[in-house]
């Protein structure tokens, strides 16, 4: 195991999760996104590569969770299906994908898709739909999505966003607590969600919301102490590039700031 070998490797002791932000491009324009107005030309993560990362980590790593993420991550979805297939391979017990639900408008897209995250392993799927999102997503797309993965066998969660805290009053809460009900609807309940913090659009757009209350980022890793590997869209990560270098080479090179 790589973690036993030098003390550097203490820094990943801890590691047990690996997620992939398959592209930046997405669906939605929402005024809460940490990332900003999303103006990514389309670039996304290379299947083979990501699905590589997957089985040479969690070879050597106790890996409990493998997620992809956005961007709208089903926009590319060949590289989602090659990072849970591998995960799947792997025996790693969470094969997550986070999604808004909206890549297409085809019923037949729609339906394939959800074949295809249930026969590559997908078993929690977390959708995100609130306010924000359906502010330019439909709701209803997003219900289709839901139904056939359902029918597909895939554990399926509503991931809201809630600005301030969930029991907050404000239009947005209000709104978003009317988006989870008609999912009730449906035999679909939510998850926890989470909290917008005050970076890119969320800082531009709700900036009022945070005078008193600025949550943090909760997605910050701690550099002496990585518990989850996380690719962005153009390759980067631990201070590497996956097109450039091995994963483990990376790994084994890292050093904290």
């Amino acid at each position: 195991m790589l973690k036993a070998q030098t003390h550097e490797y203490n820094f990943f002791k801890n590691l047990n999760k690996i997620e992939f932000v398959v592209t930046n491009a997405c669906t939605g324009r929402c005024k809460h996104c940490s990332e900003g107005e999303h103006t990514e030309n389309g670039c996304f993560l290379s299947p083979d590569i990501c699905a590589d990362i997957v089985r040479k980590v969690a070879s050597e790593y106790n890996i409990s969770t493998v997620m992809t993420f956005g961007g709208e991550p089903l926009l590319f979805p060949e590289t989602v299906y090659a990072v849970m297939k591998s995960a799947l391979e792997m025996k790693v017990p969470k094969r997550q994908v986070i999604t808004n639900g909206f890549f297409s408008k085809n019923a037949d897209t729609i339906r394939t898709v959800a074949q295809r995250l249930s026969e590559c392993g997908v078993n929690d799927l977390l959708v995100s739909a609130d306010a924000f999102h359906q502010e330019t997503i439909p709701l209803e797309t997003v219900k289709a999505f839901v139904s056939a993965a359902k029918e597909n066998g895939i554990p399926v969660r509503i991931q809201p966003a809630w600005l301030v805290s969930p029991s907050h009053n404000n239009p947005f809460n209000d709104k978003t607590r009317e988006i989870i009900k008609s999912f009730l609807e449906i035999n679909v309940y939510e998850n926890a969600g989470n909290i917008v913090f005050p970076e890119g659009n969320a800082l531009k757009y709700l900036s009022e919301y945070f005078k008193e209350n600025k949550p943090v980022n909760p997605y910050t890793e701690n550099p002496r102490d990585i518990r989850c590997i996380s690719v962005s869209a153009n390759g980067e990560t631990l201070g590497g590039n996956i097109y450039r270098q091995d994963i483990l080479d990376i790994i084994k090179n890292y050093a904290p700031k």
